[in-house]
């Protein structure tokens, strides 16, 4: 593989990437600064208890924050891998850090 090739294939990859992560911004169902806020409040909450594999601790942050399309957020959170308060933790948190 000659030099332009590589470097063809580095601004694909990047291209790539910038796309998907727009994407990903554009289906978030609330803002992304509330999402931080929920990650923050289940991760001191999870530190103090332990998860009952439900979504109860992040039905009330929506509840308590006014978020007035709950459903459609606990909905976008299930198909990102977070079925109960520690995957939300574990599985779409990881999906804000890039």
């Amino acid at each position: 593989m000659n030099p332009s090739e590589k470097e063809r294939r580095k601004q694909l990859r990047n291209e790539l990437r910038k796309k998907q992560d727009e994407e990903f911004e554009n289906s978030l169902p609330m803002d992304r600064n509330v999402f931080e806020k929920l990650f923050d409040d289940l991760d001191h909450q999870l530190g103090k208890m332990d998860c009952d594999d439900t979504n109860t601790l992040t039905a009330a942050f929506l509840k308590k924050n006014k978020i007035l399309n709950m459903e459609h957020v606990l909905s976008w959170l299930a198909e990102n891998g977070g079925y109960c308060d520690c995957e939300i933790l574990a599985n779409v948190e990881e999906k804000f850090e890039h």
